[in-house]
């Protein structure tokens, strides 16, 4: 009995099993699949250039093999300019997505430079009265010198007459008087140790020796011994180069990214495996009119002197805006003359080209000011052809929709259609298709464009001329855009 319990169930699950399998067979979504899967393609276009259209396949003029598009089902719910790709046109496109995200807009900014002296610590050395140097301290540039080092000598007979005149006031002990020649020897840079001796000799120094005030470097040393002196003449410079600075020029479009306090790195040939660390100290407020950048000066801290002025640097300034900004990487921009666009991946194959506002830019990024949000996905490669599928059904939903007082049958019989004008530039008889560089068609909002065109039934290929200016109406059916007509007065000029 048990027996044939066991054989009764066995009979019973293989019987449900068959059921089971003939429901899910004639389930809908498998009769969908089977009827999309027998479904015939509209057109084939190439993968880089969509308005390269033809009805059978074959191969692009670049050599890649047309990609089919089929007609889709009811997406009436979608808005103006939504396309809806199959999943193996995806593929075969390389369609690779990524969100918008919002952080700080970073980025390195590689530029050259030249090591200067701080300014702030040059020291110029001018001679305050006429005279002749006795005595010369320094011999070239390049010198080291300490501070309270004597530079020079100098024999100036106006001098001499100052001590003089100090002397006979402090013999008629007048304080009035000995104050206003001490003034008058302070102002030719007499030294005060010369004071003092003048004042316990009681006699004219005759020869006055000059200190430096500060150490540093000789440069620019414009004196010899014996040389005659004017009021005014520049002896030398005195450089300090415990601290240097790095000009570098940025161009204008990277300067919002710099700020006076930012950190930044250099290296140099002489000394590859060594980078310094400094800061930018200085942004000029002008820009060059000619090549269109503006100085910047960064400061470096020199302790060991193996920076050197005019040293060949290289530059890296890494920046950081203050505020988190929405980005998308470069690459999934699509530039055009009148405006910047980016494709939106909505799910289930469905894509949407939407115009941007843009900002600044990084060598990576774009900033994005209006027309996507935080989170939004948008197409990172395989995009062109995306956006081209995209506005060519944005005009035709546009133009059915501004005839919506019209009934099915009246659209179905008055496809989209539209007048311009134009230049031709190939003529392929054996298509009958003409490659034309049109204008741009206001009453769509489009831009000019150049594709292809096949003729209607009745055109002659022969009416067409490469080179030749032509005015022309076409049709925008199923199977691709139609020539419906050439303007007599067009035509008349072509056969002239």
């Amino acid at each position: 009995m048990n027996k044939k319990s066991i054989a009764y169930a066995g009979v019973g699950f293989l019987f449900g099993g068959v059921v089971v399998l003939t429901m899910l067979q004639l389930s809908p979504d498998n009769t969908e699949g089977s009827a999309k899967a027998s479904k015939e393609p509209l057109y084939w276009v190439a993968p880089m250039d969509a308005s390269y259209r033809r009805d059978k396949p074959g191969k692009s003029p670049m050599g890649m093999d047309l990609v089919p598009v089929y007609k889709e089902g009811d997406d009436s719910g979608d808005s103006l300019g939504t396309v809806k790709i199959a999943p193996n046109i995806i593929n075969n496109l390389s369609v690779k997505t990524g969100k918008v995200s919002k952080s700080h807009l970073v980025d390195q900014i590689n530029t050259v430079g030249y090591v200067a002296y701080d300014e702030t610590t040059l020291t110029h050395i001018h001679s305050r009265t006429d005279g002749w140097v006795e005595k010369l301290y320094v011999s070239h540039n390049g010198e080291y010198i300490e501070a309270g080092q004597p530079l020079y000598t100098l024999y100036s007979p106006t001098l001499v007459n100052a001590q003089q005149e100090y002397l006979l006031a402090k013999k008629r002990n007048s304080q009035s008087l000995m104050n206003a020649a001490k003034q008058r020897l302070q102002s030719l840079n007499f030294g005060a140790e010369e004071l003092k001796k003048l004042v316990r000799t009681g006699r004219p120094l005759q020869n006055v020796t000059f200190y430096a005030e500060s150490a540093g470097l000789i440069d620019n040393l414009n004196a010899r011994e014996g040389v005659f002196l004017q009021p005014g003449t520049r002896l030398m410079t005195i450089g300090n180069l415990d601290r240097v600075w790095v000009e570098v020029e940025l161009f204008e479009r990277q300067l919002p990214y710099v700020a006076v306090g930012q950190k930044v790195e250099m290296t140099l040939d002489y000394l590859p495996s060594k980078m310094w660390s400094g800061e930018v100290d200085y942004i000029y407020p002008m820009v060059d009119s000619v090549n269109r950048t503006a100085k910047v000066r960064l400061e470096f801290g020199n302790s060991e002197h193996q920076l050197k002025p005019n040293m060949f640097a290289n530059i890296s300034i890494n920046t950081e805006s203050h505020e988190q900004v929405l980005q998308v990487p470069h690459h999934a921009v699509i530039r055009t003359e009148n405006n910047d666009r980016v494709v939106l991946a909505l799910g289930d194959g469905k894509f949407k080209s939407v115009s941007v506002e843009l900002g600044r830019t990084t060598s990576d990024s774009i900033e994005v000011l209006s027309g996507l949000v935080e989170g939004d996905e948008v197409v990172l490669s395989g995009q062109f052809l995306i956006d081209s599928e995209s506005s060519i059904e944005s005009d035709f939903k546009r133009f059915t929709d501004s005839d919506t007082g019209h009934d099915d049958h009246e659209m179905a019989s008055a496809p989209p259609s539209a007048k311009v004008t134009g230049t031709i530039n190939s003529v392929d008889a054996e298509s009958q298709t003409v490659n034309i560089s049109r204008g741009p068609i206001e009453k769509w909002n489009r831009g000019p464009m150049t594709m292809d065109f096949d003729l209607d039934e009745s055109l002659s290929i022969d009416d067409f001329m490469i080179g030749g200016n032509i005015e022309f109406t076409f049709e925008v059916r199923d199977s691709g855009f139609f020539i419906t007509e050439i303007h007599q007065a067009v035509k008349e000029h072509q056969h002239d």
